[in-house]
């Protein structure tokens, strides 16, 4: 029987064992020979000069992105809504740690991501990720932010590494996002003036240039309110990437410009309302089927244009019979009615200034909460709207991941977008549990941490959109649940990892390697962590034998917790031939026991894996 490793991925040592892999020899006792590796591919090495793009702790940052930790997630019913039966995740805990939680479980699985990450203006709170420190030395110079250990700081423009900082919080974050981007995802991320630059380099490294696909200006307030330096500020930027060139792109379009709307003037009062011309000559070259002379219906002909027409006999014949030509001097014209086209718009470009402004979006939030102003500057809910729409065509089985959810208005967006068009996306929310300020509207309604808005948010949101849609069919199964899951240290002591560095003695007085404060359900879902299977599949717990036996997406794991459970309940297990089976080491009370499981395993379900912690 195996043991679970309970430690996120090293991605470092894995890049590693590819490269030993596609070149023997050029990973020596651990160490990879560059100089080496770039004799086998051919490329000179670099000069002394070389366009790169770099900061203080650039390498640091890097490094972290593939560093292993020991923690897990913890789940919490009680603060949870439909947790039996939704498949939406809200998650609390600092989401780099999150991040590499999530690598084994949601690889290659999301479809698309959206951040709104800290601005970096000197106001705002940012990630203190300083990876060149000791945990000693970092709680000695900068102090933990709360009791959970949340780390945050103001990092301000007097701070000399304040771009640097802000450089390395980013990176290794991006690194993990584009790893659990499906191969068809995009990635968006809004961004102001004082690090968007940065940004786009980072992401050009990340995901690579080719993979850049717009930079869009959103136009989030019109009363000019803000100034930095010289002009008025009113508007912030959104970047989008892809995992590949073989992302999707669903079409969205943006309302019709004022000077096209005046285009509609002509009007012939015959009940089809306004109308603009079309020339129906032809702008590019001839064709067979498009150079003819036209014969009107009162026998008048109309020489063909030098580039042929837009279309041929039949079609322009169709359009005279159903009124729809306009034959005025020596030029014939398609009206095109007003009535037919104002529902369609334009295709949207990069500035979207037909979106809602952050004062909408405010009132968004605040309308759910009696009027009280939570947040200073959410992103509007058709802001989002539009992105997923942009992202998603099949509906189906999408996951909407935002690691930097604040008042989760990416979860309030999927649901919207699901009540019209029935889809099935399902998100996944991530949120440092930031303390609420003393005398803010938030403390003194009573929420502790941006984590308790957030998902109070997207209580109240779901209730009303179903509410609004009450009679349409099918919206009783709108998923308007989300299941909370908790970052903490790992289930299990530390002799479980490092056996070899404890006395004998010592272990004679340890009686679990599971810490006494977890329970069943934490232990499962570190299980699911470790095997890579996703968090918001359904579960069912039973007795057999009056001992609980949990199974996982109706048997993709079976597991057993209790202690001292007998042959036969190991037995009934292995009948229903999960994919998985796990058990704790108290279980059994000697290691013959132990051998018997694997052996009860290999006879009735031999494809089963088994696995002890």
């Amino acid at each position: 029987m195996n043991k679970p490793k309970f430690e996120t991925p090293d991605f470092t040592a894995q890049n590693r064992e590819k490269l030993a892999e596609l070149f023997p020899g050029v990973v020596v006792e651990g160490k990879v020979n560059v100089d080496l590796l770039r004799t086998y591919i051919g490329e000179e090495f670099f000069k002394d000069e070389a366009y790169e793009f770099t900061w203080v702790g650039k390498r640091e940052a890097i490094a972290e992105a593939g560093r292993p930790i020991r923690k897990t997630l913890r789940p919490c019913p009680e603060e949870s809504k439909n947790w039996d039966t939704t498949e939406n995740l809200y998650i609390e805990g600092d989401n780099l740690d999150v991040l590499k939680l999530l690598q084994e479980s949601y690889l290659g699985k999301v479809k698309m991501i959206y951040i709104d990450p800290p601005y970096n203006t000197g106001n705002d709170f940012i990630y203190r990720d300083d990876f060149a420190m000791s945990r000693d030395e970092y709680d000695e110079e900068a102090g933990v932010y709360d009791d959970d250990d949340n780390r945050l700081f103001r990092n301000t423009e007097s701070n000399g590494r304040f771009h640097s900082d802000w450089c390395s919080m980013i990176y290794p974050r991006l690194v993990l996002a584009r790893n659990l981007l499906r191969d068809d995802g995009l990635i968006f991320i809004s961004i102001d003036d004082y690090e968007q630059d940065n940004l786009k380099k980072i992401c050009n490294e990340i995901f690579g240039e080719s993979n850049f696909v717009n930079k869009v200006t959103w136009v989030r307030t019109r009363s000019g309110k803000t100034v930095t330096r010289q002009l008025l500020v009113n508007s912030e930027y959104l970047y989008i990437y892809a995992k590949s060139q073989d992302y999707d792109w669903n079409q969205v379009f943006q309302p019709l410009a004022e000077a096209t709307v005046k285009m509609y003037n002509r009007d012939d009062n015959d009940g089809r309302g306004k109308y603009r011309l079309y020339p129906m000559q032809k702008t590019s070259s001839p064709g067979p089927e498009t150079t003819y002379d036209y014969i009107d219906n009162n026998g008048k002909v109309w020489k063909c244009p030098p580039k042929g027409w837009r279309m041929n006999k039949h079609k322009v014949k169709a359009l005279e019979n159903d009124g729809r030509l306009c034959l005025e001097g020596s030029v014939i014209s398609e009206k095109a009615y007003w009535s037919e086209r104002k529902a369609e718009g334009r295709i949207a470009d990069t500035l979207w200034n037909d979106m809602p402004e952050n004062s909408v979006a405010s009132q968004e939030v605040s309308s759910l909460f009696k009027g009280i102003p939570l947040f200073n500057n959410p992103k509007p809910v058709d802001y989002l709207r539009r992105m997923i729409k942009i992202t998603d065509s099949d509906m189906k089985d999408s996951v909407i991941l935002d690691f930097f959810s604040g008042s989760a208005t990416t979860a309030h967006a999927v649901m919207k977008l699901n009540a019209e068009d029935g889809g099935k996306r399902k998100f996944i929310m991530v949120q440092l549990p930031e303390v609420c300020a003393e005398g803010t509207e938030a403390a003194k309604a009573g929420y502790k941490n941006i984590c308790e808005i957030g998902k109070e948010r997207i209580r109240r949101a779901g209730e009303k959109i179903k509410e609004e849609n009450k009679d349409k069919p099918g919206i009783e199964n709108l998923d308007i649940g989300f299941r909370v899951l908790k970052l903490d240290s790992t289930n299990m002591n530390d002799v479980y990892y490092a056996a070899g560095d404890y006395t004998q003695d010592i272990l004679l007085t340890m009686e679990d390697n599971i810490k006494p404060d977890r329970n069943d359900m934490d232990l499962l879902f570190g299980c699911l962590l470790d095997w890579g299977l996703p968090l918001s599949l359904p579960h069912t717990h039973e007795k057999i034998d009056g001992f609980t036996v949990h199974t996982y997406n109706d048997g993709d794991l079976i597991a057993c917790f209790d202690e001292h459970i007998p042959e036969s309940v190991v037995r009934e297990i292995a009948s229903r031939k999960p994919l998985r089976a796990v058990f704790r080491d108290t279980s059994f009370t000697s290691s013959p026991e132990k051998i018997n499981v694997f052996e009860i395993f290999k006879l009735i379900a031999p494809n089963t894996s088994v696995k002890v912690i």
